[in-house]
């Protein structure tokens, strides 16, 4: 398991696009992601800062289902 690296908002917005999320709205300095299946839907808010602190980042990972590789440096 790699080291996470340091990503901006947008950065972190396109890793969610990439499995299927898009997004919904957005709302000063948040972004909110959202996928659509046939279990449900899955939210994910995106804070749209120039850096992206560590555990609101394994929280996006978490919540999104993401492989973490994506993440990862």
């Amino acid at each position: 398991m790699g080291r996470l690296r340091v990503l901006s908002g947008r950065e972190v917005c396109r890793i969610p696009e990439s499995v299927g999320f898009a997004e919904v709205r957005r709302r000063g300095s948040h972004v909110v992601m959202q996928r659509r299946t046939a279990d449900g839907t899955t939210t994910v808010p995106v804070p749209d800062h120039r850096e992206i602190r560590i555990g609101t980042l394994q929280s996006i990972l978490r919540q999104s289902g993401a492989p973490r590789g994506l993440f990862e440096a």
